[in-house]
């Protein structure tokens, strides 16, 4: 017989619970594109504000990129086309073919071509597009991260600042089949 009462007691208590767990999330946005500092832009922050730890930074950039350099993770370009691994690696270097002029008589013009290195250390922003929801009796927003694109800053040559998303990564590709 306490077997009995201890088994619905028990049963009892679950329902409680769970029906008090209803599901009163509302979607606030199907779809949400941001960006994100992971190395902070003002040296005077305290080391938390807009910035991940060095080592931290180090390990989420290499991932990605590496990630995408090696096939392991697909990447798509802007428009949401698939690149190959090697043109993932061609993106890490912007090459300018400019034509100068001698200082010199007589003064001739010539091709140069300058090439600037992307490194890790240059991408300071992550993109996201995300869902967002919330929960309506306690406020709890959840996201759901559908793409992750590394953004790499540019100095270009008149000295002018720039951000460059490199390409996406979809975490969810049913999510780029919608789009």
């Amino acid at each position: 017989m306490k077997p009995y009462i201890f088994i619905s007691s028990l049963l009892v208590v679950l329902f409680v619970f769970s029906s008090c767990g209803s599901n009163d999330d509302i979607l606030i946005t199907k779809k949400i594109q941001y960006d994100v500092n992971i190395k902070s832009p003002n040296p005077d922050y305290d080391w938390w504000i807009q910035n991940l730890p060095g080592s931290e930074k180090e390990m989420l950039v290499e991932m990605i990129i590496e990630g995408a350099k090696s096939g392991k993770f697909k990447a798509y370009d802007y428009y949401n086309t698939l690149i190959s691994p090697n043109e993932v690696k061609s993106l890490m270097a912007d090459t300018l073919i400019m034509k100068l002029m001698k200082t010199v008589p007589p003064y001739e013009e010539y091709d140069t071509t300058i090439i600037n290195v992307i490194s890790n250390d240059d991408i300071r922003r992550l993109r996201f597009m995300e869902k967002w929801e919330i929960n309506e009796g306690n406020l709890n927003i959840s996201k759901t991260v559908y793409a992750i694109a590394p953004i790499a800053r540019r100095i270009d040559f008149n000295g002018i600042e720039r951000w460059q998303p490199l390409f996406w990564i979809y975490l969810d590709e049913t999510f780029l089949k919608g789009k």
